[in-house]
């Protein structure tokens, strides 16, 4: 088990980034970032996101998140002219929407913000945690999501989407529109090299974990454990399990692409130590000391300081190995975040 920090403090994971280094655009050609390789025991190395089929050895699993982003974000205006907006995250059973937005006057309930062409949300209810549970008018939430939704990217993006950002902020292997943020570790594959990962013996493997807009909230209070976790829901396929089953049987590693994928692995791990297939809700909040059941390897990008997900990977590598590669990147400029580039720990 990894170590345990003598006392658990969010401000342990916090560091210092140059601003130039927060990705704002993606590599020119998806596949083409670089690869900073990170182990447990010995040297950090650098290489390309190419070269990571020469780490993966034949009978091993790769686990992706296939969850595809949803054109999420609406902007409208109130009642008075001034601008708000919307940003969708799940359905209801009742056909309303949680949803965010902001300024949170214009989402108080009975509230309207108004898209255009007569269609409308208004603001049915406050939830506990601060967002809202909102229904349209004048049209059903697909069609407003067809005419008016925008790609909802990071805010530490400071620009508008383009067109180049609806196929880039999306994996090739993106399947069924459910989050609000991008596995984004999946980013960096291409088809090719999927292809080349299968033809060494690579055992290809999908999940769907729908992220939510929690991925960016930072950890505010001291005491990490004391951090209300934002829920997420997934589904582990039926044949996954047994995918896991077999490759173990061989003695080979599962790797997570993402840590969407870990938490949606660890998290569906039942009271006997199975993955269990079917779907669920987590609120798995992994911190160092963490005892991990189904991940070996992990391929991810560099976090936010003080999030929940630079804590994930600091369980998951040891603490100091992850403040030891972090200073490293940055040293030798890598670039961060959702655009940024990639670390594979081994």
């Amino acid at each position: 088990m990894d170590e345990v920090l003598p006392r658990l403090r969010t401000a342990d994971f916090d560091s210092q980034l140059p601003e130039e280094l927060i990705a704002q655009q993606p590599a020119a050609r998806r596949g083409e970032s670089r690869l900073l390789v990170v182990r447990r025991t010995g040297p950090l190395e650098d290489l390309r996101f190419a070269d990571l089929p020469s780490l993966i050895p034949a009978g091993d699993l790769l686990v992706l998140n296939s969850t595809r982003v949803r054109h999420a974000r609406l902007l409208g205006t109130r009642p008075s002219g001034a601008p708000a907006e919307v940003l969708l995250i799940r359905p209801t059973a009742e056909g309303t929407w949680i949803a965010m937005g902001k300024p949170g006057s214009a989402l108080r309930p009975g509230k309207r913000i108004s898209l255009g062409e007569g269609i409308a949300v208004e603001t049915v209810e406050v939830m506990e945690d601060g967002s809202r549970r909102v229904r349209f008018h004048g049209a059903t939430a697909e069609a407003a999501i067809q005419r008016f939704g925008r790609l909802p990217l990071p805010p530490y993006i400071q620009r508008e989407p383009t067109a180049d950002d609806d196929e880039r902020y999306q994996t090739v292997f993106a399947e069924r529109e459910s989050s609000v943020a991008a596995p984004t570790a999946g980013l960096h594959f291409t088809q090719d090299l999927l292809t080349q990962l299968a033809a060494r013996g690579v055992r290809i493997a999908r999940l769907e974990l729908e992220v939510g807009p929690g991925t960016f909230r930072p950890v505010e209070v001291e005491d990490p454990r004391r951090h209300p976790m934002h829920p997420e829901r997934f589904t582990i396929p039926a044949e996954l399990p047994r995918a896991i089953r077999e490759t173990r049987e061989r003695h080979g590693r599962v790797w997570a692409v993402g840590t969407t994928v870990v938490r949606a692995l660890e998290a569906a791990v039942d009271a006997t130590g199975d993955l269990a297939a079917g779907g669920g809700e987590t609120r798995l909040l992994i911190l160092p000391g963490y005892r991990f059941q189904v991940v070996d390897r992990l391929l991810t990008n560099f976090h936010l300081p003080r999030s929940t997900l630079v804590m994930l990977v600091s369980a998951f590598a040891g603490w100091e190995t992850i403040r030891a590669a972090y200073h490293h990147a940055i040293t030798q400029r890598y670039r961060f975040y959702s655009y940024g580039d990639a670390m594979v720990i081994i």
